[in-house]
């Protein structure tokens, strides 16, 4: 996602997708449609309600995609992601035919504010200015952004606002805040608080940038607003591609960031600026029946038309339809200026363009279109008057959405008879950091780029979403993310040992030959593990049925394969081997159904994770090299040792491989694991077969062996993500597919405790060594010298214990009973000390 802010998606006029886009058909479903759906629906909050599209087996579904300004963070992630999920178990659970639309949104006063303001500050880095004249601008737009948005900065003492007092201002104004308080002083901290964070924030940063003459490396949030003020008129909007140039470019990041989520791309996708004449139509035809009114230039709906008609206003949200700073934020920031609203509440569908605005000829002159009209006309547009569901974030439920209703009932409805433009409305619960909600306005976000690149991965993201209700709001913390993380760890050990069972349970390269392919629906069975697997599907329905609880779904496969792990763990794995493999081809379906998994495709008949390169359909040459290349290695190695002549190794030094490779690539065989598993086997038995005869073998012999055994494991195989687990009672070594990454860092990271346990050991040993020399040395000296030497004392007796201070007055008898027990130590060790160095120093 870009920095979009959760509306709606813009292309070049209305844009179908390739097929390959959209391959997501009723046909890989795992069964037919299901009637016993309910679903939380935003327009009659409470109670569930049965979910029943307009046409059976299909559902028409459009999603507000994002406003393209900036790039797209976690919270976009939050509401795309579970879109998805929801798109795909309709899709490929329940069976249904989906047309999912979203728009981009390519024309709002974020992105107008955000392209001009970056050409403006561009023009202003050319021009030639002087130290002084570049510190005089930076003061001003310094003031400028306190009075906008720190108003108090500028309270107090007569002084202006400089460098010099602006920390004492900033810390006396807004250190409650700053320390964790909140404005008002009651309360947990909001948006609000995070808001003025914000702006302390870029005021701050802009004051050690002004103040080390650095003005354009740190001071360019209070310089755009400053530069906009000042030229925004002075730019020449007929050239488009001042704001173009930013929103394709958003547009195709945030593109990227939803590939790299494994979000399904829609099936169609619109963009406002290919829709600016069919919305001008749209306008015109609600002004036509009475319910919008022009005035100077803009047009504005008339909600109290709108409801003497018999219409419901603001039926998501009621209760913030007076909300003026929630009407406000929906009419953007440079709509306040504009002038002949009827009502307060009104707000515009078209608007008149101002300079340094883009802008189209309408009937009312040049302008541009409202933000809520845009996806009403989209929407409609592609999907016709009446859609199964809608979607969106939570946050655009009022204005955004309640205006979208408004104006597509007042479009198609006839008086006095009310219409239903969308069924269901879905809103996605935000995304929260620290209580406020992640915004790009707030600047409390992570991008979805820098997120994926350091502290999630695609699934594990994926997976944190899963474990909340997709309506509810999520605050994700260091507890969700080890729950998370933990349930994640529980799939990949169960795919990784329950492959590793079929690959020993049979000889055949396809491991086939021992376990039957299951389907998973078959067999039945009324007890063991595979009852459980049944009861597992059953709850699967009820959780999904229960408006795609996926928190519950989680639970239900975290318990499957526990029970599974029983009895993999058990004396009767092998015979359980079938229902066992049973459980992880349904696992591995579900799991893929929810989009965990990026390489694998529907209908998801596999057995665990899909391999990347099996996805791209790699040459089998290329895929096996590095399996071929390591039992190479280890078969030269092998044949280099001085080894006894058995049938057995001898059987294994001459096997090949490769033939059993031939038949695989032959057979259309392309996952890299199945390819090189006769080569992985090959080198697992001969390492099994040389681990036997170490009993037997010569010292030096043993040595080699040993050391070469360790490298298979830990090096040759590590290396190509094999691992081998060496089991005891003379049993095979399991072959486990491990992704090398892990593999890799898990040798690296016992590598470096062997290294500390190593270093801990050592430096013990050497404080060892010093304490007991720093023994010795203060034992070589004798009692009856231990204390001459001490300036407190003037005089000793025989023994050479104290007898006078240094003053002439005798030793006190507490002192000198203190001072008999240390000579008697003394004593002891000194004679210790002659004992074992015989005396000598």
């Amino acid at each position: 996602m870009l920095i979009f802010s959760s509306r709606c998606f813009r292309p070049n006029t209305l844009l179908r997708l390739p097929s390959t886009w959209a391959p997501y058909r009723r046909r890989f479903a795992t069964r037919p449609a299901m009637h016993s759906i309910k679903v939380y629906n935003s327009l009659r909050p409470g109670q569930l309600e049965p979910f029943t599209p307009i046409e059976k087996g299909k559902i028409s579904w459009y999603a507000c995609g994002p406003t393209v300004y900036d790039h797209s963070h976690l919270g976009h992630a939050r509401n795309y992601v579970s879109t998805d999920i929801i798109r795909r178990i309709l899709l490929h659970y329940y069976g249904f035919d989906v047309r999912f639309v979203m728009n981009f949104t390519d024309i709002d006063d974020k992105i107008i504010l955000r392209a001009r303001r970056q050409r403006l500050l561009e023009v202003e880095k050319k021009k030639q200015y002087t130290d002084a004249e570049l510190a005089e601008m930076g003061m001003a737009a310094f003031r400028a952004y306190a009075k906008s948005n720190l108003s108090k900065l500028l309270e107090g003492d007569d002084a202006p606002l400089d460098l010099e007092n602006y920390a004492n201002r900033r810390d006396t104004a807004y250190g409650k805040v700053l320390a964790g308080g909140t404005l008002t002083g009651e309360g947990k901290p909001g948006d609000d608080e995070a808001k003025l964070k914000m702006h302390i924030g870029n005021m701050t940063s802009a004051a050690t940038a002004i103040g080390g003459s650095q003005l354009y490396s740190g001071a360019e949030e209070i310089l755009l607003p400053y530069f906009d003020s000042l030229y925004k008129e002075s730019l020449d909007t007929s050239d488009q591609t001042i704001f173009t140039s930013l929103t394709q470019f958003m547009e195709n990041e945030f593109t990227k960031d939803m590939d790299a989520l494994n979000v399904l791309r829609p099936d169609v996708v619109t963009r406002v600026t290919e829709y600016v004449p069919q919305i001008a139509s749209f306008v015109e035809k609600v002004v036509e029946k009475g319910f919008a009114y022009e005035a100077e230039g803009s047009v504005y709906f008339d909600i109290g038309a709108f409801e003497k008609a018999g219409n419901t206003y603001a039926r998501l949200r009621p209760e913030s339809r007076n909300d003026k700073a929630l009407q406000e934020e929906g009419e953007g920031s440079l709509g306040k200026s504009l002038g002949g609203k009827r009502g307060a509440g009104d707000f515009a569908l078209w608007k008149k363009s101002k300079p340094g605005e883009p802008y189209w000829p309408s009937p009312w002159g040049n302008g541009r279109p409202g933000w809520h009209i845009e996806c009403s006309v989209m929407a409609s547009d592609v999907l016709g008057s009446r859609m199964d569901l809608h979607s969106g974030g939570i946050d655009l439920a009022f204005p955004h959405h309640d205006n979208e209703l408004a104006q597509s009932e007042a479009f198609y409805c006839v008086h006095g008879h009310e219409h239903t433009w969308v069924n269901y409305f879905l809103h996605m619960g935000h995304l929260s950091i620290s209580g406020s909600k992640m915004s790009k306005s707030l600047k409390n976000f992570q991008t979805i780029k820098d997120a994926l690149a350091t502290t999630y991965t695609s699934r594990s993201m994926r997976i944190v979403f899963l474990h909340g209700r997709w309506n509810d709001g999520v605050e994700i913390t260091p507890s969700m993310r080890t729950q998370a993380d933990g349930w994640e760890a529980t799939v990949n050990n169960f795919f990784t040992n329950v492959k590793s069972l079929l690959v020993e349970a049979s000889d055949t390269p396809n491991g086939k030959n021992g376990v039957e392919d299951l389907a998973i629906t078959e067999p039945k069975a009324t007890e063991g593990l595979l009852a459980d697997l049944e009861q597992a599907k059953k709850d699967t329905d009820v959780a999904l049925n229960n408006s795609f609880d996926t928190p519950h779904l989680l639970r239900i496969i975290a318990d499957i394969i526990r029970k599974a792990n029983i009895q993999i763990g058990g004396p009767s794995a092998k015979s359980d081997l079938s229902a066992i493999e049973a459980v992880a081809r349904w696992v591995t379906k579900i799991v893929g159904i929810l989009g965990l998994d990026a390489h694998a495709s529907p209908p998801y008949e596999g057995l665990g994770w899909a391999s990347a390169a099996a996805a791209a359909n790699v040459d089998p040459a290329t895929a096996v090299k590095p399996y071929e290349a390591a039992y190479n290695t280890v078969l030269s190695d092998a044949k280099s040792l001085d080894l006894p002549s058995t049938e057995a190794l001898s059987n294994l030094l001459s096997q090949s491989p490769s033939s059993e490779f031939n038949s695989l690539a032959e057979s259309g065989a392309r996952d890299p694991e199945q390819l090189g598993l006769p080569y992985i086997r090959a080198v697992s038995k001969l390492r099994d077969e040389l681990r036997r005869i170490v009993p037997s073998a010569s010292a030096e012999l043993k040595k080699s062996i040993l050391a070469l055994s360790d490298r298979i494991r830990d090096f040759d195989l590590t290396n190509i993500g094999v691992y081998l687990d060496d089991r005891p009672d003379g049993q095979p070594s399991l072959i486990k597919f491990i992704p090398a990454s892990e593999l890799i860092a898990a040798r690296d990271e016992k590598a470096a405790k062997e290294a500390e346990k190593a270093k801990a050991k050592e430096e013990a040993r050497l404080a060892r060594e010093k304490a007991e020399a720093e023994k010795w040395e203060k034992a070589k000296v004798s009692p009856e010298q231990m204390f001459r030497g001490d300036e407190k004392y003037s005089e000793w007796d025989g023994e050479g214990m104290p007898t006078k201070l240094k003053d002439g007055n005798e030793v006190p008898k507490t002192a000198l009973k203190k001072l008999r027990k240390e000579w008697e130590r003394q004593k002891k060790v000194h004679g210790e000390w002659v004992a074992k160095f015989g005396g000598s120093s």
